[in-house]
């Protein structure tokens, strides 16, 4: 438990520390006040965290069980394919992977609303 926690700790800060740089590299640029770049880099990177964790929990349940190798065509998606039910294992893991990317994802739109100070929490 303490193992798994530390890595969601380092994820975060990893999270927190890409996304700072980068919209403050990116508010420089523009010439925006570090405040206003730091809020909507978090708003930004955290909302993308979200929809991309909604999309990654409404995956189906087919999955594909194999693929014969071949030349790559633009109709590949029609080619001899078999699918098969996903286990229970992988229906968990799917939506426990959705759940984090969108915790990570909402945190990071806390952190942009703490951060923001064009508006007055209290």
């Amino acid at each position: 438990m303490l193992a798994s926690l530390r890595r969601l700790a380092l994820l975060v800060l990893f999270l927190l520390g890409g996304t700072a740089t980068g919209s403050l590299l990116l508010g420089a640029l523009l010439g925006a006040s570090l405040e206003r770049a730091l809020a909507l880099g978090f708003y930004v990177m955290g909302c993308v965290l979200m929809v991309g964790g909604f999309f990654a929990g409404n995956r189906g349940p087919a999955r594909v069980e194999s693929e014969l190798a071949g030349p790559m065509s633009p109709f590949a998606m029609f080619g001899p394919r078999k699918m098969r039910w996903a286990s229970l294992a992988e229906l968990e893991e799917t939506i426990n992977y959705s759940a984090v990317i969108i915790s990570l994802g909402f945190v990071l739109v806390l952190i942009g609303v703490l951060v923001d100070t064009r508006h007055s929490l209290f």
